[in-house]
This record gives C-alpha cells, sequence and structure tokens, in this order.
C-alpha cells in the first residue's frame, strides 16, 4: 500500500465520520454504531481481497487512553459551575457511584452463575461492563436541554473515573483488609493533591507562554501527567476533569493575588482556543477508536448463542438497576435519562487492561462488542422516543 493510498483512506474514514455526527444530528442514531459498522466492513474487504495489514489490534488501547483524556477534558471544559448546580453535582455524584456498584453486583452474579469462577474473579470481570462510557453519553445528550445535559456530562465523567478507582484497587488487592482502603485513602488524597498543583501550574504556564502555539502544549502536558499517574495505577482521570472545570471556571475565582498571577487579557481567547483544539482532536481519536474496535472484532463470534443470550441477561440488568435507581431513588423522569447508559470507549480500556490470569474466556471481546452496539442501538430508539414525546419542565434537577 502507497503512502497516498494510505492517507486517501485515512481521510476517508474522518470525512466519514464527520458525515456519521451529521447524521446522528438528524436521526439520533450515535455515531459509534456507524464507525462499528464501518470498521467491520473495510475488516470484510480487506479480508476478501488478502491485503496484508498491521496489527491494529496493538494501537487499539492508546487510541482509546487519548480518546477517553480528550471527552472527560472536553467536557469538563463547557460545565460553568455556581452554588446553584451543587444539587446536580451531588444527584449526578451517587447516581454514577450507586448506579456503577448495583451493576457491578447484578453482573457478577450473572458471571458466577455461568463460570462457577471465584466471586473475586467475577467481580473485577464484571467492572468494565458498569461504567458509563462519557465518549458515548456526552455527544448523546448534546441537543438536551442545557440542565440534563449537564448532569449527564458529570455522571458519565464520575462514572469513568470511580469505575477506574474501583478497578484499580481490586486489580491490586486480591485479598481486602483495612491496609488496603488506608492505602486507597492515600492515593486518592496524593492524587487532588497533584491535581491542585497541575491546575495552577498549568494556568501559569498558559499566562506566561509567548509562543502562538499554547493548545497542543497544553494538552500534551496533560496526557504526560495522566500517563504517568495511570503507570502508578493512580486514578489519574481526576486530574483531567478537575483541570477542565477549573480552566473554565477561574474567571470566577475573585482572590486578588489569584487574578494577578494567573488572569491575563487574553485568558478567556486561549481557553476558547483549547477547547475548540480538544473537541476537534477527541473526534479525531474517537473516530479511529471505533472503526479499529469494529475491525478487530471477529463476528463470526456472534453466532455464538451462548454469547448472545450472556449479552441479554447482562443488558437486562443494566437497564434494570437504571430503572430502579430512577423510580426509587431519583424519582424523576425515566426518559432519556434510562437510556443514556452507554457502554464504549472507557469499557474497551479496562478489559484491555485486565491481567491475563483474571480474565475469563466467557466474558470476552465478543460479549463486549454485543454490549457496546446493544447499548447504542437502546440509546438511539430512547432518544427518537424522547424527541417524539418531550420531557416536561425538568423539574427533577430541583429535588434532592
Amino acid at each position: 500500500m502507497t503512502t497516498y493510498t494510505t492517507l486517501i483512506i485515512l481521510s476517508g474514514l474522518v470525512i466519514f465520520s464527520y458525515l456519521f455526527d451529521l447524521l446522528a444530528g438528524k436521526t439520533k442514531i450515535p455515531s459509534v454504531i456507524l464507525l462499528l459498522l464501518l470498521g467491520i466492513v473495510l475488516k470484510q474487504i480487506v479480508d476478501y481481497f488478502a491485503i496484508p495489514m498491521f496489527n491494529f489490534s496493538m494501537i487499539l488501547p492508546a487510541l482509546g487512553t487519548l480518546g477517553l483524556i480528550l471527552i472527560v477534558f472536553e467536557g469538563a471544559l463547557e460545565l460553568r459551575y455556581n452554588s446553584q448546580k451543587n444539587t446536580i453535582i451531588k444527584k449526578a455524584f451517587f447516581s454514577a457511584l450507586s448506579i456503577m456498584l448495583l451493576s457491578a453486583v447484578a453482573i457478577t452474579g450473572i458471571i458466577y452463575y455461568l463460570t462457577g469462577e471465584s466471586i473475586y474473579k467475577c467481580f473485577v470481570n464484571a467492572i468494565p461492563y458498569c461504567v458509563v462510557s462519557s465518549s458515548i453519553a456526552i455527544p448523546s445528550a448534546s441537543n438536551l436541554v442545557k440542565s440534563k445535559r449537564e448532569f449527564i456530562i458529570y455522571e458519565s465523567s464520575f462514572s469513568d473515573i470511580l469505575t477506574v478507582v474501583l478497578f484499580n484497587f481490586l486489580v491490586r488487592n486480591p485479598k481486602i483488609d483495612v491496609i488496603s482502603f488506608a492505602k486507597l485513602g492515600a492515593e486518592l488524597g496524593g492524587i487532588i493533591i497533584v491535581a491542585i498543583l497541575s491546575c495552577l501550574l498549568l494556568l501559569y504556564i498558559i499566562g506566561r507562554l509567548k509562543h502562538h502555539i499554547k493548545s497542543f502544549l497544553i494538552i500534551s502536558l496533560l496526557i504526560l501527567v495522566y500517563s504517568i499517574g495511570q503507570s502508578y495505577h493512580l486514578s489519574a482521570l481526576i486530574i483531567v476533569l478537575a483541570l477542565g472545570l477549573f480552566l473554565n471556571n477561574a474567571s470566577q475565582i475573585h482572590f486578588g493575588w489569584f487574578r494577578k498571577l494567573f488572569i491575563y487579557p487574553a485568558f478567556q481567547h486561549d481557553i476558547k482556543q483549547l477547547y475548540q483544539l480538544s473537541a476537534e482532536s477527541a473526534f479525531l481519536m474517537r473516530t479511529f477508536f471505533f472503526i479499529v474496535f469494529g475491525y478487530t472484532m471477529n463476528i463470526h463470534e456472534l453466532n455464538d448463542i451462548p454469547v448472545l443470550l450472556t449479552a441479554g441477561a447482562v443488558l437486562l440488568s443494566i437497564y434494570l438497576v437504571r430503572f430502579l435507581y430512577i423510580k426509587l431513588v431519583s424519582k424523576t423522569d425515566l426518559m432519556p435519562e434510562l437510556v443514556i447508559v452507554p457502554r464504549g470507549l472507557i469499557n474497551v480500556l479496562l478489559y484491555y487492561n485486565l491481567p491475563e490470569n483474571l480474565k475469563i474466556p466467557q466474558v470476552g471481546a465478543s460479549l463486549l462488542f454485543v454490549i457496546v452496539l446493544g447499548t447504542s442501538i437502546i440509546l438511539s430508539l430512547g432518544l427518537l422516543v424522547t424527541k417524539r414525546h418531550p420531557a416536561g419542565n425538568n423539574q427533577e434537577f430541583h429535588d434532592v
């Protein structure tokens, strides 16, 4: 394959992804479905013509990690804080935490029933299926009213962070005791301190840079800090969310010393550019991740009836937990929150980060593919129903 052929294919994939986004805005079909299908079609073409190709599964985790960082950062840069949003933030946090834990228990039971493996092993394998993927949830909420959109951004971001914390904790602690929780507390305290220092340092750097290239440097530093934290199994996604929130709300801090050190005349312009660049970079990473994920899937395994039955049970547990939480705890309108629980990028990343000795073959990549596809289809159908039957006055966001 020549250089020009490669460039034609890559640019064509980006154009297709852009068209899919436009189509998603009109039809409510998540672009992730179309990207996955495009990856599958490309795989069939490559196999049919016996075209030699690179092993794309090797780059899938890197693409997913970059996409996750940029998507969470982009979502955080969109959030504007004020004291009136405390209710939404608290509600989103407890929703993410409760639904994650309840889903983990339910899916652990399913895996234990099917495999008979130890509870610990089943629970670790259940975690990748419990997290709401912000890479799909945040773009899907773009056309909702502001209060609902902010709730989805907070909830999916909290879901990502809490699940990563739980995943790292369990993988490193096969035997849980008081010392394990003490280490977890120390690590979270350390990561919060690092997040605060990183926010102040990056904001200081932005204000002192005279070079016309700023945004890419900031994003590169953010990726560097995240990667260093994750290499030590720290929940560095907290830093990504904190930095986005801090940068977008720094102008609301009115301490004289703070404004003198960190706020400069072109601050808002630079933050707007940073948001634009992170949004477009996230679009690019999301595009290639889901195409590659679809390409690496073996669709012939989807004929496996046990996989489909297991996927059905997992999907039922996901939506049953969500339904019960909304009706019994949140006591809000069901739609569209019931269906905005997609699985996607973060779920695939967690699965690939499972140590080989902990993986259970019956809950492998094929099952994950069906879950991602199933939640995306249900999401698109749910948003179509919501469009035809718009919600009321959003009173739910005023209830604790």
